[in-house]
C-alpha cells in the first residue's frame, strides 16, 4: 500500500524500534527511529542564544502537531497524553528550525521561547543544576 506524497507513516523495523517516514513532497524522505514506545527524544534548543531550553519526547503525532503548527508538542510520559507547549502556562516555543541527528533518532527543535521560560519549575532551562565541575556554594 502506498502512502500519500506528503503523508507520513509508520513501519516497525526489525529491533523493535519503529521508523518514521516523512515525505517533503519533492521527493526527499527523511527516516527517523523511534523507540519501542513509539518516541524520539527531542532537544530544544533557543535559536538566539543557542541554549538547552529542554529535552522532552515526542511520538507520531506530536511531531506532525509540531510541523502543522509551528508550536512545539510532546508526548507526556507520566501523563500518557498529548501537550502543546506553553498551553497552561502561555510559555509557547514557536519551532524556528528542526535537525535530525546522524543515527536519526534524536531531533533537535530550534525555537523562539515566548515568556523565557521552559521549565516547568519557573526556570528559563530545565538545565539550571550544574553537577561538575562543582560550584562553591
Amino acid at each position: 500500500m502506498e502512502n500519500d506524497e506528503n503523508e507520513p507513516s509508520l513501519n516497525n523495523s526489525v529491533n523493535g524500534s519503529v521508523q518514521y517516514i516523512f515525505n517533503q513532497g519533492d521527493g526527499n524522505k527523511m527516516e527517523f527511529k523511534f523507540d519501542e514506545k513509539g518516541l524520539i527524544p527531542a532537544i530544544i534548543q533557543d535559536e538566539a542564544t543557542k541554549d538547552v531550553l529542554m529535552v522532552a519526547y515526542m511520538n507520531k503525532e506530536s511531531l506532525q502537531k509540531t510541523l502543522e503548527t509551528g508550536k512545539t508538542h510532546f508526548w507526556s510520559r507520566s501523563r500518557q497524553t498529548l501537550w502543546l507547549k506553553g498551553e497552561t502556562s502561555g510559555h509557547y516555543q514557536l519551532v524556528k528550525e528542526i535537525w535530525y541527528d546522524c543515527d536519526e533518532d534524536t531531533l533537535l527543535v530550534k525555537v523562539e521561547q515566548i515568556g523565557d521560560v521552559a521549565c516547568h519549575t519557573g526556570e528559563r532551562s530545565c538545565f539550571y543544576r550544574k553537577l561538575y565541575p562543582a560550584t562553591d556554594v
